[in-house]
């Protein structure tokens, strides 16, 4: 069956999101973000919190939403998050998780990096087949914001972010709505990504191929071998190798 469509997954495949450079930090047995720091400052500045009560609140806002939604692969938006955070700190402030999303998102936004060539690679792409993103990402704004700045956003056919869509990847309910909106069967789209659980594996569970990305991936041989789910059908170590790939499959 001929390619009809590609569908990319967003952060280290379309963009890279640097989290080396954003360690998480422990506290009351949760991992939380890099920018808890810089959202206490912003909390601060509307309410006298202290720092270990900020951060329970978080991690207690983690527990319950990793029971509610992640277990059920479903997208917790940011808002949603730091909504809950401020109602556990008793705040009457409706602005204040609107600005938690701002400072967070940008803490994160700073760690984003765009490979010099992937704007031209996917304008060459387009003019062979039509281009798609299926992203697990809890705020469409920003996924949106940085595919614009990077270049990479008018070359896009159909764009599916988990915050809007309710539900994440690897569920297969993502992957049909992108595909519905590129207006192509399974059989004749092929997806990339990094994650072997959510890319490979989603794709796998809809007869959609898959190309796992391996350029920023760590220990590619290890990975795959403890990986106990459906294999990638392609394995590539940079994008500019997928017009060769498509060149193959015809």
């Amino acid at each position: 069956m001929v390619i009809r469509a590609v569908i990319f997954d967003l952060f280290d495949t379309l963009v890279d999101l640097r989290q080396e450079n954003l360690p998480t930090e422990e506290h009351h047995g949760m991992q939380l973000p890099a920018s808890v720091h810089a959202m206490h400052a912003a909390l601060s500045e509307r309410a006298e919190i202290p720092f270990e009560r900020f951060t329970l609140a978080m991690a207690e806002a983690s527990r319950v939403f990793a029971m509610s939604h992640f277990a059920r692969d479903r997208e917790v938006p940011t808002r949603l998050r730091f909504e809950d955070v401020v109602r556990r700190l008793g705040l009457a402030d409706p602005e204040l998780p609107e600005i938690l999303t701002g400072v967070h998102m940008g803490v994160l936004r700073s760690e984003v990096a765009v490979p010099a060539h992937h704007a031209a690679l996917l304008g060459v792409l387009r003019r062979r087949v039509r281009l798609g993103v299926c992203s697990n990402f809890s705020h469409s704004e920003t996924a949106l914001g940085i595919l614009e700045e990077a270049g990479l956003r008018a070359h896009l056919d159909a764009i599916v972010v988990s915050d809007t869509f309710g539900l994440r990847k690897p569920r297969v309910e993502i992957f049909q709505e992108v595909l519905a909106r590129l207006g192509v069967r399974a059989e004749e789209g092929i997806h990339v990504g990094d994650s072997l659980s959510a890319d490979v594996q989603g794709a796998a569970a809809l007869g959609l191929r898959s190309v796992w990305l391996t350029r920023r991936v760590p220990a590619c041989d290890a990975r795959l071998r403890m990986h106990a789910g459906a294999r990638p059908d392609h394995v590539l170590p940079d994008l500019a190798e997928l017009p060769r790939l498509l060149d193959a499959l015809a």
